[in-house]
C-alpha cells in the first residue's frame, strides 16, 4: 500500500453481505472519526462508488464507480473525507474494508444515492435500500448544514 502512495494504519476490518439489488450508502464518518478504507468484494460482484466531499478539492461533489468482484481481484482505495456505497450485481456478495479509525456510530452521516446534482449512473434502477438509506441528505442539504469536509 505505502508504494501506491496509502499511508494508513489500519485499525479495523470490516465485512458485508448482501443479495441483488441491495444498495449500501452513501456512507461516511464525520470528523474526528473519519475514515480512508481499502475496499474489495471476496465474493460476487458490486458496483462501488466514492463521492468527493472534500470542499476545498477541485473535484468536490465529483463521483469514481468501478466494479469489484471475486473475479477481478479490484480494491479501491478511498480516502477521509469521501462518502461510499456499493450495489451488488450477483445473486450474493461479500464485502470486506479495512478502515483506519474505529467506527462511531454518533459520527455517521450519509449522502442520498441518487442525488440529482452528483448524478451517479448506477447500473440498476430501483434498488434495495434500508431505511437509514432513503433518508439521507443531498449534497446541497449536506453543504447547508456544514456537513462536509
Amino acid at each position: 500500500f505505502e508504494k501506491a502512495g496509502i499511508k494508513c494504519d489500519f485499525v479495523q476490518d470490516n465485512h458485508s453481505k448482501s443479495k441483488y439489488g441491495v444498495l449500501r450508502g452513501l456512507h461516511f464518518q464525520k470528523e474526528p472519526y473519519g475514515q480512508a478504507k481499502i475496499v474489495r468484494c471476496i465474493r460476487g460482484v458490486i458496483y462501488d462508488v466514492a463521492v468527493d466531499l472534500r470542499r476545498n478539492y477541485p473535484t468536490f461533489g465529483k463521483w469514481v464507480g468501478v466494479i469489484l468482484s471475486e473475479y477481478n481481484k479490484y480494491q479501491l482505495y478511498i480516502p477521509r473525507g469521501f462518502a461510499h456505497g456499493f450495489v451488488v450485481l450477483s445473486d450474493v456478495a461479500e464485502v470486506v474494508y479495512k478502515v483506519d479509525s474505529v467506527y462511531a456510530p454518533d459520527y455517521e452521516g450519509g449522502l442520498i444515492w441518487n442525488d440529482p446534482d452528483i448524478g451517479i449512473k448506477w447500473p440498476i434502477e430501483d434498488p434495495i435500500l434500508s431505511e437509514r438509506d432513503k433518508r439521507w441528505p443531498t449534497l446541497r442539504e449536506l453543504i447547508e448544514r456544514g456537513e462536509v469536509f
